[in-house]
């Protein structure tokens, strides 16, 4: 059994008012009748071009939006059924990692307050234990105690990406997405971020929905790839599959459109 399954997911918005205050007619599909799977342990890269409706998705998925119809299921567990309580409990196993890692951390909170914020929540946990997994989060994305009460500010775009991450792995869930979480670094910085994923996939036992507009970022971290245009997903298959053999035109202009570096 799929540790996720997604079933015709759609998800419409009505447009708003015009500039003139008249209300504009229609809606945008920005997800349609999307289905997929996600298996334990797997990397599924999510990729297409901006506007798509990936992070749509992805925030459908774990159900921090709700959907306009469809069916999300977690370890078999139907996520658009459950209450408040049960999907706190949930809310443990089923993590995000933002693509702005400025926008995405509180300015007035300090990185011990920040990535303590889940324990405080979900663990009844005592001082010297919650500094105990403070210091294991911090160790596992490259960075040491030293830090903790620093504030956001104080770090560069990478650095506050590993807090990001610290905070998402807090609970150790078992599943994360990660929305474009490089596209707002610099590309030496971004690799060393792909390349930690990677790492606390293999030590964590984590299962991850990758989102990306980058094909070679995806082509590197996923074991299957998902390709989106227009809100559908519009083929599916295995890494090589996928960038060997496309089948379908979109993928084949995301692959031609992706640079090729001389050695």
């Amino acid at each position: 059994m799929p540790l996720v399954e997604v079933r015709n997911l759609t998800k419409v918005f009505p447009l708003g008012q015009s500039m003139f205050g008249a209300r504009a007619k229609g809606e945008v599909r920005a997800v349609d009748g999307v289905s997929l799977d996600i298996h334990a342990g797997e990397t599924l890269g999510l990729v297409g071009e901006s506007g798509s409706g990936k992070s749509t998705l992805g925030r459908l998925v774990l159900r921090l939006i709700e959907p306009s119809s469809g069916n999300v299921r977690f370890e078999g567990r139907d996520l658009l059924a459950a209450g408040h309580s049960e999907m706190r409990r949930l809310r443990r196993d089923m993590q995000i990692i933002f693509q702005d890692p400025f926008g995405s951390l509180d300015p007035r909170m300090n990185v011990e307050a920040i990535i303590s914020e889940p324990l405080v929540i979900h663990e009844k946990m005592g001082a010297s234990a919650r500094h105990a997994r403070l210091s294991e989060l911090l160790g596992a994305v490259g960075l040491d105690l030293s830090v903790l009460k620093r504030f956001p500010h104080e770090f560069s775009g990478g650095q506050r990406q590993r807090i990001g991450i610290a905070r998402a792995l807090a609970l150790r869930p078992k599943f994360i997405v990660a929305d474009e979480p490089v596209s707002a670094l610099d590309v030496s910085v971004g690799a060393q971020i792909v390349n930690l994923l990677s790492q606390l996939q293999r030590e964590f036992g984590l299962t991850y929905l990758f989102i990306s507009h980058s094909m070679p970022v995806v082509r590197y971290l996923a074991t299957r790839i998902a390709v989106m245009y227009r809100g559908k997903v519009v083929e599916v298959g295995d890494t090589r599959q996928i960038t060997e053999q496309p089948q379908h035109p979109y993928t084949r202009s995301l692959l031609e459109a992706t640079p090729e570096i001389a050695v």
